[in-house]
């Protein structure tokens, strides 16, 4: 599959196809033909499965290790970051390569954003969210002690190359994290995608790569035409955020340990489902099939034990807040997702209650 996301800077193709890493330079290559240099940012665990290949394949000016895991998306990361792109000479010609996850992507991709005021990027991700998610729209960004991702930038990159082929060295929680986004994606755009994956299970996706490049695919294209309609958020775009609202705060208030990104997702699916229902906009029994197909595909309901308070102090920095309403994409229906402002903080209390409950 290959598909073209507009954007203010011009067009960029998203592209999924096995075994598409191995033709990596070439792609690169006429997506930025003038490059004076590449900088591959990787992290440690990409590194070990597939550094060598990188390293092969695109003959970079250097490589970037960070270390794994959502607690290093700061900005110490990002200076450190910025200090190693200078020393190994990236101009404004130059193109930072970003090979991981979201976390890779979202940090390599605001390193490029605010090297000498913008250099291009070009993303390879290597993890199932990142395929469908992250490393399409542009979003780039990091954590802060108040929040997740409160700081960031739109900066589109020039090229999305995604191998599924490479998934079969995800560990298995992170192949079940990347479900949490395709459950969303079947939820917003594709409802015959969610009654499929009501029919299957973790490990029958695992063992049919065709099947996973298609999931891929499906929800690559569904997420490339709504970036496509609304590169900055404004409107449409925002139903990509149903799951994550809740999701973030919960990320945020647990310290971004315990609960994967992907995690955090499904417990926020499962809620703003239950919120949905008590502000009337779902009927009745909604949540329980999304939680039915997350349990399915072995994907939290709840999370850890934690004050309600203390996720409802992050809801409240959200960057979806406007005065005392807070925008949530919630699920009307499957393949049905609306925007709502939603100022009744009790109803979102005790949907928060449910989502902290320690039994499932």
């Amino acid at each position: 599959m290959r598909v073209d996301v507009s954007s203010a800077r011009g067009p960029y193709p998203v592209v999924v196809e096995p075994g598409a890493l191995a033709r990596a330079a070439a792609e690169i290559e006429a997506a930025a033909p003038d490059a004076t240099a590449r900088v591959i940012v990787t992290d440690e665990n990409v590194d070990a499965h597939h550094g060598e290949a990188l390293r092969e394949r695109l003959r970079p000016s250097g490589v970037v290790v960070l270390p794994p895991g959502e607690e290093g998306k700061t900005f110490r990361a990002v200076e450190g970051l910025l200090d190693r792109l200078v020393e190994h000479g990236l101009d404004r010609r130059g193109v930072v390569v970003a090979a991981g996850g979201g976390v890779v992507t979202d940090l390599a991709g605001f390193a490029a954003a605010i090297h000498l005021r913008g250099v291009r990027s070009v993303l390879l991700p290597t993890s199932l969210l990142a395929m469908v998610d992250a490393a399409i729209g542009g979003k780039t960004g990091v954590d802060t002690p108040r929040g997740k991702n409160l700081v960031g930038a739109f900066w589109p990159p020039r090229l999305v190359l995604s191998d599924p082929a490479l998934l079969g060295s995800l560990p298995r929680r992170e192949w079940i994290g990347g479900l949490a986004e395709v459950v969303k994606t079947a939820l917003i755009a594709d409802a015959s995608l969610f009654e499929e994956l009501e029919a299957t299970s973790v490990d029958a996706l695992r063992a049919d790569p065709r099947a996973a490049a298609g999931t891929v695919a499906r929800c690559a294209r569904a997420k490339a035409e709504l970036c496509s309609r609304d590169e900055r958020d404004d409107g449409e775009r925002q139903l990509l955020n149903l799951g994550h609202t809740i999701g973030h705060a919960l990320e945020a208030a647990t310290g971004f340990r315990g609960l994967s990104h992907g995690e955090a997702v499904a417990v926020g699916l499962v809620t703003e489902a239950r919120l949905a229902e008590r502000l009337g906009l779902a009927a009745d029994g909604l949540a329980a099939r999304i939680a039915a197909l997350c349990r399915r595909l072995e994907l939290p309901v709840r999370g850890p034990a934690v004050e309600v308070a203390h996720v409802r102090s992050f809801l409240r920095a959200d960057k979806k807040r406007e005065g005392r309403a807070l925008r949530f994409a919630l699920p009307v229906a499957v393949g049905h997702v609306e925007r709502v402002d939603v100022a009744d903080e009790a109803a979102i209390d005790l949907a928060l209650a449910e989502a902290v409950a320690e039994s499932a």
